[in-house]
């Protein structure tokens, strides 16, 4: 047989996995002979009957994935009415996946693409999130949901990485009394900044801890009581100056500074 054959995919969504299917499949015979052609949306009897009036019954075949169960019966029966060769690609794993879960499947079209955006959503947020962290792009300031900003230790990177599992877009910024911060931080909505701050002996603990870690000297500048009051005292001066968000994170877990940070956007409508 010589003539060309048409494929119509049906779906609830957008019809990219069934399509995928056919094209694995045509690729075993001659290519050449087949076109493909795509009806989105189908989740209404309605839909069906205006899809099968276009589909004429010679050399043409229906591949469906239809989400909701009586809308593909429908399909199927009304396909095979009209002698149109039809292949439900869904409904046979859906009905096996039911007898091994015991549960009912969600019916919601566009499922999986949904979860995969999700997914994409969130690398492109940790991507983010290391481009812009330390202050090493201040250019993604106007790109993010949130700037976090803090003297060394208040746990900014970790924050921002708890963030980004969270599809937030984050930079972060170290404060150093010796460095200006960049003029493009005043021009921001200040809903949008977040200062971190922490108590004095904690941060001294910590920052002994880490110059312990680096093999470094303990009488180091950098853990020293009289240091670590100006940094936050520099930094508090920049968070009023701002008029941001200021959190303690002395006694708080990195998942709760960022659930604070969150919800303060959401309320915010900074992020849905």
């Amino acid at each position: 047989m010589s003539d060309s054959i048409s494929i119509y995919i049906l779906s609830s969504s957008m019809g990219i996995t069934a399509e995928q299917l056919a094209k694995a499949s045509i690729a075993q015979f001659d290519l050449g002979r087949f076109k493909i052609h795509r009806i989105t949306n189908v989740i209404t009897k309605e839909a069906v009957d205006q899809a099968i009036a276009m589909i004429p019954p010679e050399n043409s075949m229906i591949i469906f994935t239809l989400v909701y169960e009586k809308v593909a019966a429908y399909l199927d029966a009304e396909a095979r009415r009209h002698g149109i060769e039809v292949f439900d690609a869904m409904s046979p794993v859906l009905k096996a996946l039911t007898r091994l879960t015991g549960d009912s499947p969600k019916e919601i079209p566009g499922a999986y693409r949904a979860l995969n955006e999700d997914y994409f959503d969130r690398i492109d947020a940790i991507e983010f999130a290391i481009r812009c962290d330390d202050g090493k792009d201040t250019r993604g300031f106007l790109e993010a949901d949130v700037v976090l900003l803090g003297i060394s230790r208040t746990s900014k990177t970790p924050t921002s990485m708890s963030l980004a599992h969270r599809n937030i877009k984050v930079a972060n910024l170290p404060l150093v009394p010796e460095v200006a911060p960049p003029e493009l931080l005043f021009e921001l909505d200040p809903r949008k900044i977040v200062g971190l701050t922490t108590d004095i002996t904690k941060l001294e603990e910590i920052r002994n801890e880490r110059l312990k870690a680096l093999g470094l000297s303990q009488t180091s500048n950098y853990a020293k009581d009289e240091r670590i009051v100006t940094e936050i005292e520099y930094s508090n001066k920049i968070y009023e100056k701002l008029g941001c968000m200021v959190i303690n994170t002395a006694e708080k877990s990195v998942e709760e500074t960022a659930s604070l940070i969150a919800e303060h956007l959401r309320k915010e409508g900074l992020i849905e």
